[in-house]
């Protein structure tokens, strides 16, 4: 049997690893709809490999190369958000939400609202729209099933047990390429130095994020909406191997871990064979060469991200909206050299501190919150930039 599938953010890292895994087994699968930003080149080449329903680039300028490139083929090309917002809702069985940031908020919407399975990757729309997502998905009937390594890893410590015998649920966090840097070095930290993850290969901004420690921040909120433990029974330990990539602990003195390479094939290949498992290339932990794992608490004085983001989701309403959208462009400034790396946290919680619009009902009151906090945002960076 075929499943079909769409892959939004076909060009990024996690749609490269969906992908490569797809052309394992082609024969399993029909491509609906792939997206990219503005790689029309690139996304023309993937779409005409996997004979795609249709191919789509954010960036509107891009749609004459998109065209040109996928001439004489039966392949659609269209551009914009509107278009993003169709090929989503086309209807795939599975779709692999994994635009980077909030442009992925409406298309994941759009996938969400036809009932299929929706394979998360971009933790900004949760983090953005945790309770109308969660509410859209209640809706519709659709299957969010977490494609973060960390997530992904709690999904399936979960499965066969009562949420209701957790007592708590432990993210897993590398410490970023800075952990043991002094507050002086991390002042001085370079977007060369904060992009050179020291056990994943990831885009900018993600890297960053995990720099400064603000993308366990995220998946902390993430975590509040997939799973419904509480705030106060979750928790971040610094595990620098990147081995181990989340925990539950249950009632009766038990934790359950996943174990994994660090390959991002590893939780997609979950979450497209679910309730299945597939075959990947990845290859088995080699715990004897590895030698040991260890553990430490996070340092939230000079990483205080996960504090902020900590108390965003208890504040509730408009904060982790806000949160994510100041660190958007916090982080876009510091890889422009604009800001310190320090300034990117300090920035965010700059935003936040200026007060917030009541908690979002719908998606269009997330947009605008959005929009507002990066106005803001970008206004409070001025006088550093100057």
């Amino acid at each position: 049997m075929t499943r079909s599938i769409s892959v939004l953010g076909a060009t990024g890292s996690i749609g490269a690893s969906t992908l490569d895994l797809i052309r394992r087994e082609k024969s399993k699968w029909r491509v609906v709809a792939l997206t990219a930003n503005g790689n029309a080149a690139e996304l023309a080449k993937l779409a005409r490999e996997f004979g795609a329903e249709i191919a789509v680039v954010a960036d509107e300028a891009a749609l004459p190369d998109l065209r040109e490139a996928l001439s004489g083929t039966a392949i659609e090309a269209a551009a914009g958000p509107a278009a993003l917002i169709e090929a989503a809702g086309r209807g795939a069985e599975i779709t692999v939400a994994a635009i980077v940031g909030c442009a992925g908020l409406a298309p994941t919407m759009a996938a969400i609202e036809q009932g299929g399975v929706i394979a998360l990757a971009n933790k900004e729309a949760l983090v953005s729209a945790g309770d109308v997502m969660t509410a859209a998905v209640a809706r519709h009937g659709a299957t969010l099933l977490p494609v973060d390594s960390e997530h992904n890893a709690i999904f399936q410590c979960l499965q066969g047990n009562d949420i209701a015998h957790v007592c708590a649920i432990t993210l897993t966090a590398s410490g970023g390429p800075f952990r043991d840097w002094s507050l002086d070095q991390l002042h001085k930290a370079t977007p060369a130095e904060a992009v050179k993850h020291p056990n994943w290969s990831m885009g900018a901004k993600i890297s960053v994020d995990s720099a400064t420690m603000m993308n366990k921040g995220l998946e902390f909120i993430e975590a509040f909406h997939l799973f419904p433990v509480g705030v106060e029974r979750l928790r971040i330990i610094v595990h620098p191997q990147s081995i181990v990539h989340s925990m539950v602990e249950y009632r009766d003195g038990s934790t359950l871990a996943q174990l994994g390479p660090s390959d991002m094939r590893v939780p997609i290949a979950s979450a497209l064979a679910y309730p299945a498992r597939m075959d990947t290339p990845c290859a088995p932990l080699d715990l004897a060469a590895i030698g040991q794992l260890t553990f430490r608490a996070p340092d939230e004085t000079r990483f205080p991200a996960t504090r902020l983001a900590r108390d965003a989701v208890m504040a509730g309403g408009a904060a982790p909206a806000v949160l994510n959208a100041a660190n958007e462009i916090a982080v876009a400034a510091f890889l422009e050299s604009q800001i310190a790396f320090t300034r990117i946290v300090q920035s965010v919680e700059d935003v936040l501190s200026r007060g917030l619009a009541p908690a979002p009902t719908c998606l269009e009151d997330v947009i605008a919150i959005d929009a507002e906090a990066r106005v803001r945002a970008r206004e409070l960076m001025e006088p550093v930039r100057s």
